[in-house]
């Protein structure tokens, strides 16, 4: 049952760009049509699933060794070389999507949601099962967030008539924070 709290969580109340705005860049950025954005939110949830699975192990060796304070150069580092990884193997076996993707693919390194998931998992006193989970309920609260507002920009882009002033970024914005908004709903469903 924790399990399931854990993934609800953080798809509807603690949605990390929605609620947290960690991951911000590549949801305002990639979230332009729906298969970019897919496939940017399956990158991430694998990725933040797979440097968690890394992270907690490293995190309890810092502990144990009494050097816990180097975790967020080490986090970064490992994060780095997974999201080579993925890039590497999206180029050779997805290339169409890795073209789709361009910039923001390696941006994934930068992107603060898949260091704050690990992080907030060890702040958590999560167990290993616990943090994977949690690390799975985060990445499908960012795809859930990336598909939203995809089918949002895509309506605003085909059927509105947005005052010269706000198109661009500024309505983009204006999206972002009437759907964080709209996600402040679900707070207070868990205690």
């Amino acid at each position: 049952m924790k399990m399931i709290i854990i993934i609800i969580s953080m798809v509807l109340v603690n949605n990390y760009p929605l609620a947290q705005f960690l991951g911000i860049c590549p949801f305002l950025g990639v979230s332009k049509d729906l298969d970019s954005s897919v496939g940017m939110g399956i990158a991430v949830t694998f990725v933040m699933v797979l440097a968690t699975a890394v992270t907690w192990p490293i995190q309890q060796l810092l502990n144990r060794f009494g050097i816990g304070y180097l975790q967020t150069v080490v986090f970064i580092l490992v994060i780095a070389a997974l999201v080579q990884l993925v890039e590497m193997f999206m180029k050779k076996s997805m290339p169409a999507l890795y073209k789709a993707l361009g910039i923001f693919l390696p941006l994934i390194t930068t992107n603060c949601a898949v260091l704050g998931v690990c992080i907030t998992n060890i702040d958590s006193n999560y167990t290993y099962a616990e943090s994977l989970v949690d690390a799975l309920g985060a990445g499908i609260g960012f795809l859930f967030a990336m598909v939203i507002m995809a089918g949002v920009r895509s309506k605003l882009a085909d059927q509105s008539r947005i005052p010269e002033s706000f198109r661009g970024v500024p309505i983009i914005l204006i999206t972002a924070a009437i759907l964080s908004l709209s996600f402040m709903g679900f707070n207070g469903m868990f205690s």
